[in-house]
């Protein structure tokens, strides 16, 4: 306790896991005790309750007891976390209990954890518990595992049996593709090889416990190469700034490099980076931060900002391993609430692929998962994520499942990959929202087409809005005329409502004459995935459709300010599709717009 506490010392998250009779508390409780990191008033309470159950020595298991305590009386279980420092390093300890019937809570503990100490008692060597332990701390992309064997002082500091242990270990965990797999012999219980070596186990040439815990490489772990910033929070305390708040998930940044937000693909570069209330040239991960940009695009929260080459996968259907967290087992088709990063949306299990068997690894068949079970699944969200595999990037490849009427936490999954895209003629799946902007003449067909394509996709249960010229002037442009300003101003504000409904993952089939291309074009800009279709044909032909007889009328002058009469139609110059549809009948214009969706990676 005498040595200065520094905080800046470099953070160590360690997960501690074991059964309650491989001397987990003993170990912890002597760890503190030798590097003098227990209180005065706590050890004298300790000493006094020692004697009373007249025992010589002090009782150090005594310091965890409370955990014990809950464990015993079955008491609600949970992630004990405990704090210390040394001059070299903090550390943050996450005690986790080790039964089967506790795997969520060794998922939670292991979730953030740079190393797990797998405890493992002398007398019995590699248990099931072991291999469960191995198997989840493989899973959660835990770097360094150290084995420490317990409990040598019982087995006479037996160098054989320490042997054993470890090759039985290496074997198991050489099927999970460990990196960094060490092994540590101690007797918490006499305080050999914990903080100080002792006399008994000199035929060990590595290094302590507390050593080991000081001095492991923690630094190359950290993803410094993918910038990923989930934006948490939008500042603007005023109209001279705008700011985004979040945390830096992984990667570097500097002031002046080009960005791209998604999902809305719009670009821009860095003007300014705060950190702790300061401008800095540079920000890296983890550090919180306040970015703003050069130019005005749209961001909110649950938008991602990364460099414009270095994205992450954007879909809205991915393949995860999950550990199943609920009593209510997991169910295929049922919504839940989904929780990646800063954003949140719901979302489905599409599939149950199959349930791990952690004893001896199997898949096994299966359409549920009940408490605890940890398998593989296909999830379906109603918007897309941005995400990376989890092996790449655990902060940006792990969420969370909410169970969306108690807001239980059910299920806690790591992303694999995007899942495979459907064979042709299979459902389609919506990739991420986007507008279907048709344009085109009075009459020239786009309503007819816009709706037949939305009664289309709406079989295939895709998240869709219709936005119709007709129906918007009964609603929210019916105060405006057809004067090129009232026009334009339609056009804001089907615009601002399109671009609300697809950030939320919504595919948006809009029909509207829009005659003026600089008007597309800004919606296109402001939107950002925009997909415009010329319904082409020729006024003579769109003059002998009209059934409401306004070509008639704009002709006699009856109607100012026509589309192809008295008001001019700028044709698109480079629309994305172009139906022609004084040729094409709808079921083949239709069929023509679902496959340049999925060209352009929207289905």
């Amino acid at each position: 306790m005498a040595k200065k506490y520094n905080p800046n010392a470099e953070l160590l998250k360690l997960v501690i896991a074991g059964s309650v009779d491989d001397g987990k508390s003993t170990l912890i409780g002597r760890l503190l005790y030798d590097l003098g990191k227990i209180y005065e008033d706590q050890l004298e309470s300790i000493k006094r309750v020692s004697e009373k159950q007249g025992k010589t020595e002090i009782d150090l298991s005594l310091l965890t007891d409370g955990l014990v305590a809950e464990r015993e009386q079955k008491i609600t279980i949970d992630v004990a976390y405990r704090y210390f420092s040394t001059p070299k390093r903090r550390f943050i300890i996450a005690d986790v209990p080790g039964h089967e019937q506790y795997t969520r809570n060794m998922v939670t503990g292991a979730s953030n954890a740079n190393l797990a100490l797998i405890l493992a008692d002398a007398q019995k060597g590699l248990l099931p518990q072991s291999k469960r332990h191995l198997f989840i701390a493989s899973l959660m992309g835990i770097n360094h595992i150290l084995v420490v064997v317990n409990k040598m002082d019982l087995v006479n500091y037996d160098e054989n049996i320490f042997e054993k242990i470890k090759n039985d270990f290496t074997e198991f965990a050489a099927k999970l593709g460990i990196r960094d797999l060490q092994f540590i012999p101690v007797s918490a219980l006499k305080g050999d090889m914990i903080v100080n070596r002792g006399n008994n186990i000199n035929w060990y040439r590595g290094t302590t416990l507390a050593n080991c815990l000081e001095n492991i490489t923690i630094t190359s772990d950290r993803n410094l190469i993918d910038f990923r910033f989930p934006v948490q929070l939008v500042l603007r305390p005023d109209q001279n700034f705008r700011g985004y708040a979040g945390q830096i998930e992984s990667g570097t940044i500097k002031v002046g490099e080009r960005i791209k937000v998604l999902p809305s693909n719009q670009k821009s570069s860095i003007k300014s980076i705060i950190v702790d209330r300061e401008e800095k040239e540079y920000a890296f991960s983890p550090q919180p931060a306040v970015l703003t940009l050069v130019d005005e695009v749209d961001v909110s929260r649950g938008d991602m900002i990364l460099r414009q080459n270095n994205l992450t996968e954007l879909s809205d259907q991915f393949e995860a391993m999950v550990c199943w967290m609920s009593r209510q087992p997991l169910q295929e088709g049922k919504s839940y609430i989904l929780k990646q990063t800063t954003r949140t949306t719901r979302g489905f299990v599409k599939k149950v692929s199959y349930q791990i068997n952690i004893n001896n690894l199997h898949r096994e068949g299966t359409n549920f998962l009940k408490l605890n079970d940890i398998g593989r699944i296909q999830v379906s969200a109603n918007q897309p994520l941005m995400f990376d595999s989890y092996s790449k990037n655990r902060n940006t490849g792990s969420f969370i499942m909410i169970d969306e009427i108690t807001n239980e936490t059910v299920g806690a999954g790591t992303i694999l990959r995007p899942a495979r895209r459907l064979e042709a003629g299979g459902p389609l799946v919506l990739k991420r929202g986007a507008v279907l902007w048709f344009t085109g003449l009075p009459a020239s067909g786009k309503s007819t087409l816009a709706n037949a394509l939305a009664e289309e996709l709406k079989k295939h249960k895709l998240p869709i809005e219709r936005l119709d010229g007709d129906t918007v002037r009964k609603t929210i442009s019916k105060d405006l005329g057809f004067s090129a300003e009232d026009r334009q101003k339609n056009i804001e504000r089907v615009t601002f409502l399109s671009k609300l409904l697809v950030r939320n993952g919504i595919m948006v089939v809009a029909s509207f004459i829009s005659p003026q291309r600089e008007v597309r074009n800004w919606a296109r800009k402001e939107i950002g995935d925009f997909v415009e279709i010329y319904t082409k044909c020729p006024i003579e032909e769109c003059i002998k459709r009209d059934t409401k007889g306004n070509f008639k009328k704009a002709l006699a002058g009856k109607i100012p300010n026509f589309t192809g009469i008295s008001d001019p139609y700028e044709e698109p110059i480079n629309p994305e599709i172009i139906l022609e549809t004084d040729k094409e009948d709808i079921q083949q214009c239709t069929k023509k717009i679902i496959d340049s969706l999925k060209k352009l990676g929207y289905l």
